[in-house]
């Protein structure tokens, strides 16, 4: 005798069982977009957020820089370190070979010339040059 013959296995697939994975379908498809939304503006509102503190820290900076230049003390010490000046009447000095104090007066470095010194005697000689400039070429004035 021979062994039975195996059965076809066939897999029994009804008719809700379609309509069930074609409902699953439709929703996964359907909640897929608005989730991939939310998921975009939550990382835009991240960053946001991180851009926003960002800008409070420096709003912070500069309203403590707005606070030392409205101080006239601030503003006296910035005078005489930066721009080295000094109040009417009073003798300024420079210390060579030391380390700056920030509490005592400077006079202006003495040194090359400042552009805008070096560009006006240009514009004064280039004015003078041309009065010279006839005298050489004509020593003699024609006579009459």
């Amino acid at each position: 005798m021979s062994p039975p013959a195996a059965a076809p296995r066939t897999t029994r697939l009804t008719g809700r069982a379609a309509v069930l994975a074609v409902v699953i379908c439709a929703i996964a498809l359907s909640l897929a977009y608005p989730v991939r939304e939310y998921v975009t503006q939550r990382r835009q509102i991240d960053e946001l957020v991180a851009q926003q503190q960002v800008m409070l820290e420096q709003v912070k900076s500069l309203e403590q820089q707005q606070a030392k230049l409205n101080n006239p003390a601030y503003i006296e010490q910035l005078a005489r370190q930066q721009l080295d000046m000094c109040f009417p009447n009073t003798q300024c000095y420079i210390v060579t070979g030391g380390q700056p104090v920030t509490s005592t007066a400077r006079t202006p470095k003495s040194g090359p010339a400042p552009w805008y010194d070096k560009l006006w005697r240009s514009v004064q000689q280039a004015d003078v040059a041309p009065a010279n400039a006839d005298a050489a070429e004509n020593p003699k004035s024609p006579g009459k």
